[in-house]
């Protein structure tokens, strides 16, 4: 897995660099979360509140709200669609976000109204790793 400044970004991921957002289609279905830079600027995340299932997603709108100990804010849609699900650990161990926000800590999932429009608007492989470089760079941010 890629690292920059010590923070991990899987190349085989979708990503918003300016919202600290992450997607992944399978069958059909989305799945979106929050970034490592993401988690590591929250800090210690207290709870995380995601839209219940059946909930239209809107690109650029909250799909829900994480509250850590530095920050309370959204997670922002990189697409638009319906939620289908969202992560019922989140509820009772919301610190699976930090520990895991690529695997078990993800957000929601959506079933996409046009995943190939609103992917064209996210960066991939290299170019997300580049991008994420970038942005870590100009931002002077690091991971722990």
């Amino acid at each position: 897995m890629p690292e920059i400044r010590g923070c991990d970004i899987p190349d085989h991921l979708h990503y918003w660099p300016e919202k600290h957002v992450w997607a992944s289609l399978t069958d059909g279905i989305v799945t979106v979360g929050i970034t490592d830079i993401a988690q590591n600027l929250a800090h210690n995340v207290l709870s995380a509140l995601p839209k219940e299932v059946g909930r239209p997603a809107k690109k650029g709108k909250s799909l829900g709200t994480v509250e850590s100990s530095k920050w309370v804010g959204p997670v922002t849609s990189p697409l638009d669609g319906q939620v289908v699900a969202s992560n019922p650990l989140l509820t009772s161990d919301p610190g699976i976000l930090n520990r895991d926000p690529y695997g078990e800590g993800w957000f929601v999932r959506i079933q996409p109204d046009d995943w190939s429009r609103d992917s064209a608007d996210l960066v991939t492989g290299e170019a997300g790793v580049a991008a994420y470089q970038a942005l870590l760079e100009a931002e002077g941010i690091t991971c722990q």
